[in-house]
């Protein structure tokens, strides 16, 4: 059962301003990976379910957040069918992302009051993923639509929450061009885990990159 209300979730990613989003079958890997994000001060991470067996990896790091680290908040990500959904909520997801927008899945997170991410990539989407009680749109890829993508939209629709993934590094640039065009937070993988990160398990450089953005993002906003 989730820990967290999908309000909860929600106001989180707008407070911190970003998600990490993470896979990896090791699970003693995955504990250092998801300490090393919550000691730089991010409070949630996407697991993203790729791999076979993603639902035990999920659990042991979700049993692990639980019991470590308070406050951390757990989702996955990359789910594409209702059933799996329905099978990480039981394991206690907080939150669900998807690549497109799925209304079996928004149906089954609403029964539960587990938050829901689909990824949109049009206005029709946008305004029928809120209709089904969206509360952030993912925009993705966000590489195709880029920041002006989300400032067209958000000229009409001020109210609509956008989190791109895909397309957003930790360059400033980049930052402040997503940010600018007003996204609530943004979806960050290897641009911020990177390969060289996992291979070296440079985890107290990694505890300093997600400490470094997320101030990074905090002056952005400021500013």
């Amino acid at each position: 059962m989730a820990k967290y209300t999908r309000i909860e979730v929600a106001n989180t990613m707008s407070e911190t301003g970003m998600v990490p989003l993470f896979y990896h079958p090791d699970i003693e890997l995955g504990k250092q990976v998801l300490k090393a994000c919550y000691d730089g001060g991010a409070r949630l991470l996407e697991f993203t379910a790729r791999g076979d067996f993603a639902f035990e990896v999920f659990s042991a790091l979700n049993k692990y957040a639980l019991a470590e680290l308070p406050g951390m908040i757990m989702g996955v990500g990359s789910i594409t069918d209702a059933a799996a959904a329905s099978l990480f909520i039981q394991m206690g997801a907080n939150f669900i992302v998807t690549p497109s927008l799925r209304e079996d899945i928004a149906i089954t997170c609403n029964r539960r009051k587990i938050m829901y991410a689909p990824g949109c990539g049009s206005l029709t989407e946008i305004n029928r993923a809120e209709e089904l009680g969206v509360e952030v749109i993912k925009l993705f890829p966000g590489s195709t639509y880029g920041p002006g993508f989300v400032k067209a939209i958000k000229g009409p629709q001020p109210w609509t929450s956008i989190m791109p993934t895909g397309g957003v590094s930790t360059d400033p640039e980049n930052l402040k061009g997503w940010f600018g065009a007003g996204v609530t937070c943004v979806g960050m993988g290897s641009q911020l885990i990177s390969k060289t990160v996992l291979a070296n398990k440079d985890y107290t450089g990694l505890t300093q990159k997600v400490k470094e953005t997320l101030a990074l993002i905090k002056e952005i906003r400021n500013t």
